[in-house]
């Protein structure tokens, strides 16, 4: 059979397991205890934001580690929105992704000034700049931070267990919605020029691939959606912090590890990487800061051994791709 057809093959083969695996999970409220539910929304959430910082540095070639800006702005706008404007959740919910994306503009015009680890560490200066600025806010609750007002979460839902039902949904719809953001971003005509980028960045451009516009449209698109992300994450936690909403090893040093753990630069890596990264953290997180080292071992080992990660190692070994972004030329 021909290479590529088999491999066709094997992507319609595996978005069909993929749909059947949707909707088993989108059926997990009855068949998931609480505690289990509660793990598996985080899971969701971990999977969205290693997708959209996967697209962002895997593809374009953006290595940011200042992406929990986006998380704290999303954040902190749905809670601005509920206690200060009386907004339901839900509509607030939608306008955190937008507000994280409008900020998102500016942010782009002075950090597309650097490159490499200049980039780098301006966007971490820039997060740490806007937690800052938050927590020396009183309106936004300060240092010690806000909590959701008991009329809105009872709003939400009727009972804890609903409302957690509905966080998984959300949480559920947003990794399977990065997922297939990235997907069909990679297989239009935007995603050729952006997978060229990917490749070699200095041929893309002498090919007439417009760099800059590129990177610029996937960081808006990952600033809107990691808002989103950030804003469903603390509406499931109820209460927000400067500190937790703009943690560094939360939603950048963890994701990152996940993202580097799976695979970065292919759709499949960051959700090995999620599981990993879940399995680690279960078997080895009763052990303190011995945590940290394991999971540090870890990353190094992998790179060493796989610098394309443990998705890519087995792509490599026996062949494999799920989510296969390749077009088939006619004859």
């Amino acid at each position: 059979m021909n290479p590529d057809r088999s491999a066709a093959t094997r992507s319609l083969v595996a978005g069909g397991c993929c749909f059947l695996l949707c909707i088993v999970l989108g059926l997990a409220p009855w068949w998931l205890e609480r505690a289990s539910l509660l793990r598996a929304v985080e899971f969701a959430y971990y999977i969205a934001l290693a997708q959209m910082w996967n697209l962002l540095a895997g593809y374009a070639g953006l290595m940011s580690i200042g992406q929990q800006m986006f998380v704290g702005i999303g954040a902190y706008v749905l809670y601005a929105m509920v206690i200060k404007l009386g907004w339901g959740v839900l509509p607030a919910l939608l306008l955190a992704g937008s507000a994280a994306l409008v900020i998102a503009l500016p942010a782009a015009l002075l950090l597309f000034r650097l490159r490499g680890a200049q980039f780098a560490i301006g966007s971490w200066v820039l997060a740490e700049s806007v937690m800052l600025l938050v927590t020396r806010s009183e309106d936004l609750g300060g240092a010690s931070g806000l909590s959701l007002p008991a009329t809105a979460v009872r709003a939400m839902a009727a009972s804890a267990d609903e409302r957690i039902q509905l966080i998984w949904w959300l949480a559920l719809l947003l990794a399977i919605g990065s997922t297939l953001l990235v997907f069909l971003w990679l297989r239009s005509r935007q995603g050729l020029a952006l997978t060229a980028l990917r490749d070699n960045e200095t041929a893309a451009a002498g090919l007439g691939v417009d760099t800059r516009r590129v990177k610029f449209a996937v960081y808006l698109a990952v600033a809107g959606m990691s808002g989103l992300i950030g804003a469903l994450i603390f509406l499931n936690k109820l209460r927000i912090s400067p500190g937790a909403a703009f943690s560094m090893s939360d939603w950048t040093a963890s994701v990152i590890f996940i993202v580097v753990i799976g695979g970065i630069g292919s759709i499949e890596g960051p959700l090995l990487g999620a599981l990993i990264f879940f399995a680690l953290r279960e078997v080895f997180a009763a052990y303190g800061a011995w945590y940290q080292i394991l999971l540090g071992a870890t990353a190094i080992l992998v790179m060493i051994k796989a610098p394309r990660g443990v998705w890519g190692l087995l792509s490599a070994r026996w062949g494999w791709s799920w989510l296969s972004v390749r077009r088939l030329l006619k004859n």
